[in-house]
Protein backbone atom coordinates (compact mmCIF):
# COMPACT_ATOMS: atom_id res chain seq x y z
CA UNK A 1 0.00 0.00 0.00
CA UNK A 2 1.52 2.87 -0.64
CA UNK A 3 1.63 6.01 1.48
CA UNK A 4 1.43 9.70 1.08
CA UNK A 5 4.72 11.52 2.63
CA UNK A 6 3.64 14.87 2.93
CA UNK A 7 6.85 17.18 2.97
CA UNK A 8 7.67 18.50 6.40
CA UNK A 9 6.18 22.28 7.01
CA UNK A 10 8.98 25.07 5.99
CA UNK A 11 10.78 26.53 8.99
CA UNK A 12 9.44 29.22 10.56
CA UNK A 13 11.29 32.73 9.61
CA UNK A 14 13.18 34.49 11.84
CA UNK A 15 11.38 36.68 14.55
CA UNK A 16 12.77 40.20 13.80
CA UNK A 17 14.73 41.31 15.99
CA UNK A 18 13.19 43.72 18.95
CA UNK A 19 13.41 47.51 17.98
CA UNK A 20 14.78 47.27 22.19
CA UNK A 21 17.24 44.89 21.42
CA UNK A 22 18.64 47.38 17.78
CA UNK A 23 18.19 50.49 20.58
CA UNK A 24 20.61 48.57 23.08
CA UNK A 25 22.95 48.30 20.92
CA UNK A 26 23.09 51.67 19.38
CA UNK A 27 23.23 52.73 23.09
CA UNK A 28 26.31 50.65 23.86
CA UNK A 29 27.77 51.98 20.88
CA UNK A 30 26.95 55.61 21.58
CA UNK A 31 28.62 54.67 25.33
CA UNK A 32 31.57 53.38 23.56
CA UNK A 33 32.29 56.65 21.60
CA UNK A 34 32.00 58.73 24.43
CA UNK A 35 34.54 56.64 26.42
CA UNK A 36 37.03 56.54 23.77
CA UNK A 37 36.38 60.21 23.15
CA UNK A 38 37.01 60.96 26.96
CA UNK A 39 40.13 59.19 26.38
CA UNK A 40 41.40 61.06 23.25
CA UNK A 41 40.95 64.11 25.35
CA UNK A 42 42.66 62.88 28.37
CA UNK A 43 45.90 62.04 26.32
CA UNK A 44 45.41 65.49 24.33
CA UNK A 45 44.73 68.02 27.22
CA UNK A 46 45.36 66.37 30.28
CA UNK A 47 42.70 64.62 32.89
CA UNK A 48 42.32 67.47 34.93
CA UNK A 49 41.01 69.57 31.81
CA UNK A 50 38.28 66.79 30.84
CA UNK A 51 34.72 68.41 30.79
CA UNK A 52 31.66 66.59 30.09
CA UNK A 53 30.76 69.35 27.75
CA UNK A 54 33.69 68.99 24.94
CA UNK A 55 33.34 65.33 25.09
CA UNK A 56 29.69 65.96 24.46
CA UNK A 57 30.99 68.41 21.64
CA UNK A 58 33.82 66.54 20.09
CA UNK A 59 30.80 63.77 19.81
CA UNK A 60 28.86 65.75 18.00
CA UNK A 61 25.63 64.68 20.72
CA UNK A 62 24.19 66.91 22.86
CA UNK A 63 25.22 67.60 26.24
CA UNK A 64 22.07 65.85 27.75
CA UNK A 65 22.86 62.63 25.60
CA UNK A 66 25.91 62.57 27.54
CA UNK A 67 23.92 62.25 30.84
CA UNK A 68 21.86 59.57 30.14
CA UNK A 69 24.92 57.38 29.71
CA UNK A 70 27.10 59.40 32.91
CA UNK A 71 25.32 60.72 35.24
CA UNK A 72 28.11 62.78 36.75
CA UNK A 73 31.89 63.65 35.04
CA UNK A 74 33.03 60.88 38.14
CA UNK A 75 30.55 57.85 36.92
CA UNK A 76 32.31 58.31 33.19
CA UNK A 77 35.96 58.90 34.82
CA UNK A 78 35.15 55.95 37.30
CA UNK A 79 33.75 53.63 33.79
CA UNK A 80 36.59 54.49 31.59
CA UNK A 81 39.44 52.95 34.24
CA UNK A 82 37.09 50.73 34.71
CA UNK A 83 37.21 49.86 30.78
CA UNK A 84 41.10 50.50 30.84
CA UNK A 85 41.16 47.84 34.24
CA UNK A 86 39.18 45.29 32.09
CA UNK A 87 42.23 45.43 29.14
CA UNK A 88 44.45 44.58 31.46
CA UNK A 89 43.29 41.00 32.31
CA UNK A 90 44.38 39.53 29.30
CA UNK A 91 47.71 40.17 29.97
CA UNK A 92 47.59 39.05 34.28
CA UNK A 93 45.71 35.61 32.93
CA UNK A 94 48.82 34.97 30.47
CA UNK A 95 51.07 35.97 33.72
CA UNK A 96 49.32 33.75 35.46
CA UNK A 97 48.50 30.73 33.56
CA UNK A 98 51.95 30.33 32.31
CA UNK A 99 53.05 26.85 32.78
CA UNK A 100 56.43 28.06 34.69
CA UNK A 101 57.67 28.72 38.82
CA UNK A 102 54.99 30.09 40.83
CA UNK A 103 57.41 32.81 41.62
CA UNK A 104 58.38 33.39 38.07
CA UNK A 105 54.23 33.99 37.08
CA UNK A 106 54.52 36.17 39.95
CA UNK A 107 57.41 38.26 38.80
CA UNK A 108 55.50 38.42 35.34
CA UNK A 109 52.23 40.19 36.77
CA UNK A 110 54.41 42.83 38.09
CA UNK A 111 56.38 42.64 34.32
CA UNK A 112 52.84 42.55 33.08
CA UNK A 113 51.99 45.87 34.75
CA UNK A 114 54.91 47.56 33.90
CA UNK A 115 53.73 46.84 30.05
CA UNK A 116 50.85 48.43 30.53
CA UNK A 117 52.13 51.22 32.16
CA UNK A 118 55.04 51.69 29.57
CA UNK A 119 52.32 51.28 26.43
CA UNK A 120 49.62 53.66 28.31
CA UNK A 121 50.72 55.88 31.12
CA UNK A 122 47.09 57.98 30.73
CA UNK A 123 45.49 54.73 32.35
CA UNK A 124 47.80 54.57 35.75
CA UNK A 125 47.34 58.37 36.11
CA UNK A 126 43.34 57.99 35.70
CA UNK A 127 43.02 55.38 38.09
CA UNK A 128 45.33 56.58 40.83
CA UNK A 129 42.73 59.89 40.28
CA UNK A 130 39.31 57.70 40.27
CA UNK A 131 40.41 56.30 43.68
CA UNK A 132 40.70 59.66 45.61
CA UNK A 133 37.70 60.42 47.44
CA UNK A 134 36.67 63.67 45.32
CA UNK A 135 35.79 60.79 42.40
CA UNK A 136 35.06 57.60 43.91
CA UNK A 137 33.26 58.94 47.08
CA UNK A 138 30.98 61.22 44.19
CA UNK A 139 30.49 58.44 41.57
CA UNK A 140 27.46 56.39 41.77
CA UNK A 141 26.92 53.53 43.69
CA UNK A 142 26.03 51.07 40.27
CA UNK A 143 29.45 53.00 38.88
CA UNK A 144 31.64 51.88 41.87
CA UNK A 145 29.84 48.35 41.79
CA UNK A 146 30.49 47.60 38.29
CA UNK A 147 34.59 48.83 38.82
CA UNK A 148 34.85 46.37 41.87
CA UNK A 149 33.72 43.73 39.64
CA UNK A 150 36.29 44.08 37.10
CA UNK A 151 38.81 44.57 39.20
CA UNK A 152 38.08 41.31 40.94
CA UNK A 153 39.46 38.86 38.18
CA UNK A 154 42.58 40.28 38.81
CA UNK A 155 43.45 40.22 42.27
CA UNK A 156 41.49 36.24 41.58
CA UNK A 157 44.47 35.26 39.37
CA UNK A 158 47.24 36.34 41.47
CA UNK A 159 45.44 34.78 45.01
CA UNK A 160 45.43 31.91 42.47
CA UNK A 161 49.25 32.06 42.02
CA UNK A 162 50.15 32.08 45.87
CA UNK A 163 47.54 28.94 46.53
CA UNK A 164 49.39 26.89 43.77
CA UNK A 165 52.49 27.77 45.04
CA UNK A 166 51.52 26.33 49.02
CA UNK A 167 50.60 23.72 47.05
CA UNK A 168 53.35 22.98 45.32
CA UNK A 169 55.42 23.64 48.31
CA UNK A 170 56.90 26.72 46.98
CA UNK A 171 56.30 28.47 50.21
CA UNK A 172 57.16 27.54 53.90
CA UNK A 173 54.65 25.15 55.01
CA UNK A 174 52.54 27.07 57.61
CA UNK A 175 53.23 29.90 56.42
CA UNK A 176 50.73 32.46 58.65
CA UNK A 177 49.83 34.90 55.83
CA UNK A 178 46.56 34.14 53.63
CA UNK A 179 46.82 34.31 49.97
CA UNK A 180 44.69 37.48 49.31
CA UNK A 181 47.18 39.48 52.82
CA UNK A 182 50.13 38.14 51.55
CA UNK A 183 49.94 39.19 47.70
CA UNK A 184 49.38 42.71 49.22
CA UNK A 185 53.20 42.93 49.39
CA UNK A 186 54.14 42.93 46.25
CA UNK A 187 50.72 45.04 44.75
CA UNK A 188 51.87 47.79 46.83
CA UNK A 189 55.45 47.52 46.25
CA UNK A 190 54.58 48.21 42.92
CA UNK A 191 51.98 50.69 43.49
CA UNK A 192 53.86 52.85 45.43
CA UNK A 193 56.94 52.68 42.53
CA UNK A 194 54.18 53.38 39.93
CA UNK A 195 53.10 56.44 41.95
CA UNK A 196 56.78 57.75 42.88
CA UNK A 197 58.08 57.27 39.51
CA UNK A 198 55.26 58.74 37.67
CA UNK A 199 55.42 62.66 39.72
CA UNK A 200 58.61 64.48 38.01
CA UNK A 201 61.36 65.19 40.64
CA UNK A 202 60.15 62.54 42.78
CA UNK A 203 62.87 60.17 42.20
CA UNK A 204 66.43 61.13 40.95
CA UNK A 205 67.90 58.25 38.73
CA UNK A 206 71.28 59.59 39.20
CA UNK A 207 71.10 58.23 42.83
CA UNK A 208 68.82 55.46 42.54
CA UNK A 209 69.00 54.60 38.89
CA UNK A 210 66.48 53.31 36.82
CA UNK A 211 63.08 52.94 39.35
CA UNK A 212 62.14 49.99 37.88
CA UNK A 213 64.88 47.98 37.98
CA UNK A 214 64.93 48.82 41.97
CA UNK A 215 61.39 47.56 42.05
CA UNK A 216 61.93 44.23 40.88
CA UNK A 217 65.39 43.98 43.51
CA UNK A 218 62.85 44.74 46.14
CA UNK A 219 60.27 42.58 45.13
CA UNK A 220 63.01 39.75 44.89
CA UNK A 221 63.43 41.04 48.87
CA UNK A 222 60.40 40.37 49.72
CA UNK A 223 59.77 37.08 48.09
CA UNK A 224 63.16 35.67 49.54
CA UNK A 225 61.63 36.71 52.94
CA UNK A 226 59.00 34.99 52.66
CA UNK A 227 60.76 31.57 51.70
CA UNK A 228 59.23 31.63 47.98
CA UNK A 229 61.03 29.09 45.99
CA UNK A 230 63.87 29.07 44.51
CA UNK A 231 65.51 31.96 45.96
CA UNK A 232 66.94 34.47 44.08
CA UNK A 233 70.01 36.96 44.19
CA UNK A 234 68.48 40.53 43.62
CA UNK A 235 71.68 42.19 44.35
CA UNK A 236 72.90 40.77 40.63
CA UNK A 237 71.51 43.59 37.99
CA UNK A 238 73.02 41.29 35.39
CA UNK A 239 70.86 38.58 36.51
CA UNK A 240 67.86 40.86 37.51
CA UNK A 241 68.04 41.65 33.90
CA UNK A 242 68.94 38.91 32.41
CA UNK A 243 65.52 37.31 34.36
CA UNK A 244 63.02 40.32 33.16
CA UNK A 245 64.02 39.69 29.48
CA UNK A 246 63.34 35.74 30.12
CA UNK A 247 60.07 36.38 31.32
CA UNK A 248 59.46 38.90 28.77
CA UNK A 249 60.07 36.32 25.66
CA UNK A 250 58.79 33.59 27.60
CA UNK A 251 55.24 34.75 29.05
CA UNK A 252 54.49 37.77 26.50
CA UNK A 253 56.54 36.79 23.24
CA UNK A 254 57.91 40.85 23.35
CA UNK A 255 61.30 42.42 24.46
CA UNK A 256 61.72 43.68 27.73
CA UNK A 257 60.19 47.36 28.09
CA UNK A 258 63.54 48.45 28.74
CA UNK A 259 64.92 50.73 31.86
CA UNK A 260 64.45 53.89 30.45
CA UNK A 261 62.04 55.97 32.61
CA UNK A 262 58.18 56.35 31.95
CA UNK A 263 57.03 58.67 28.96
CA UNK A 264 56.02 61.03 31.95
CA UNK A 265 59.51 61.20 32.77
CA UNK A 266 61.08 61.87 29.80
Amino acid sequence: MNQVHNPPPPAPLPAPMPALDRRQREFAQREQLFLDKSQELIQRDGLLALQMSKVAEECEYAIGTLYKHFASKEDLLVTLSTRNCLSRVELFERAARWNGPTRDRLVAVALADLMVLREQPEHFRLAQFVWTDVVWGAASPECRTRALEACEPLGTLIDGISADARRRGDLPAGFALPDQALTLGPWVLCLGMHTLAQQAGLIDPAIVGDPYRVMFKHLHYLLNGYGWQPLFDPGDDAAVDAHLAHLSRAVFDAPYPGHPLPPALD
